[in-house]
């Protein structure tokens, strides 16, 4: 059983050996694609999941691939990637920038983008639709105040998950509370008192940090007209419209405006939001090969057997709520969804919580929370690759700045070990 499930797990581990450790070794990322360490590992684990003709291994590898959840992630890639590159062409990115650089001083250009991250991602519930709309004002920030790019983002980046894992609107927090049976608002005290010292310490720190933001030598001039798409974008993402839907009035306004003030014609317009879905596709590439190779390790039983060995020595409390963290992190990182592994560790999770007498509200927190800081911070996930493909980086450069992730990791675990908060542990 233990030697099935290595080898269940095991091309996960082909990718992190042949795209991690190489990279470490030549001391540059760059140096193997992720595509190619992901092509490798797809290839292994067709070959390793023996047994059943190669025809079903491949027909199951294409289903993971091409889930409705993961064709709907490439709707937003597509549309994110003519958006960001229309709005770019027409001027739109430049304006906005502009605009924060007018209204805000430098010292509080880092701290106000956290702020805004995290209020956002609050409204819409959705770390991937505060990335889309804030990664791009993100980068051009960096490249007027000569602030690191992957800085700047992961500031982006971890203030979406701000709102991934405490928005009343957001799929984790539905999904942990629905399996966990309590209510939503209830479940969002419990978690604010295990994320908001985090949140408030990471600021101070970008307040800190941003006292030596160099103040922009010169800013250009702000055109109001052509910071409506990005103005429309985020309100109707903080009133809660779907994202597509967002990005599909985006696009319409950018090529509106861009016409009427003649930053591009009509066929320039066709050709910049060409250009923004060809970068997507390396990204939706990854996406796809992620899957079937995730869909793979399933079909062989990898994350049944992670959730089996997680749960043999469980003896108190303390120790339940800490393999429940345990088997929520191990399935994101296994499946690059926190939703997804909230769905499948959240009936076991239930179990061990009653066995042991994790209160539902404190065993509902550890699932977001544990959850979404695990998907901070792996660079195959679906928010790090949006980054990374708006802001043309490589997801591996981001990963030292993202410090909310990392907080949040820290504070949760302190809740399980101190036993904190007192009224539900």
């Amino acid at each position: 059983m233990v030697k099935k499930g290595i080898i269940a797990l095991s091309p996960l581990l082909v990718f992190i050996v042949l795209y991690l450790v190489t990279s470490i070794i030549a001391r540059d990322f760059y140096k193997v694609p992720i595509t190619v360490a992901f092509m490798v590992a797809s290839i292994y684990a067709v070959i390793m999941a023996g047994g059943i003709p190669l025809r079903k291994r491949i027909d199951i590898y294409s289903r993971g691939a091409g889930t409705g959840q993961m064709m709907l992630m490439i709707w937003i890639f597509i549309l994110a990637g003519a958006f960001a590159n229309s709005a770019k062409a027409m001027g739109s990115i430049d304006a906005t920038v502009n605009l924060a650089l007018t209204l805000l001083p430098a010292n509080m250009l880092l701290a106000g983008l956290f702020l805004a991250a995290c209020f956002i991602s609050l409204s819409v519930g959705t770390s991937v639709g505060t990335i889309v709309a804030l990664t791009p004002i993100a980068a051009g920030v960096a490249s007027q105040t000569g602030t690191a790019l992957p800085l700047m983002v992961a500031v982006v980046v971890g203030g979406s998950f701000f709102g991934d894992n405490l928005s009343f609107i957001s799929d984790t927090t539905i999904v942990a509370t629905s399996t966990q049976g309590c209510r939503l608002s209830d479940k969002f005290r419990v978690n604010s008192y295990i994320v908001i010292p985090a949140a408030i310490a990471i600021l101070a720190i970008y307040v800190v940090m941003g006292l030596h933001t160099q103040a922009p030598q010169k800013v250009g001039p702000v055109s109001l007209l052509k910071v409506i798409p990005y103005l429309v974008v985020l309100l109707t993402a903080v009133c809660g419209m779907n994202v597509m839907a967002v990005l599909t009035l985006g696009i319409a306004l950018t090529g509106a405006i861009g016409l009427i003030d003649g930053s591009f014609d009509f066929y320039g317009w066709m050709g910049s939001m060409g250009q923004g879905i060809m970068g997507m596709g390396e990204l939706i590439i990854i996406t796809m090969m992620a899957g079937g190779l995730l869909e793979i390790i399933k079909h062989q039983g990898g994350i049944d057997f992670l959730i089996q060995r997680m749960t043999r020595h469980i003896h108190t409390k303390r120790g339940a709520e800490l393999a429940i963290a345990a088997l929520v992190s191990l399935v994101d990182l296994c499946t690059a969804n926190n939703t997804v592994a909230i769905i499948t560790v959240g009936g076991i999770a239930k179990q061990i919580g009653d066995r042991f007498g994790v209160d539902n509200r404190k065993c509902a927190s550890i699932l977001d929370t544990f959850s979404c800081m695990m998907q901070g911070l792996i660079p195959y996930g679906a928010q790090m690759l949006m980054a990374a493909g708006l802001a043309a980086l490589n997801p591996i450069s981001i990963l030292p700045y993202l410090y909310y992730p990392m907080a949040i990791g820290f504070t949760a675990l302190l809740a399980i070990w101190l036993r904190y908060p007192k009224h539900v542990s």
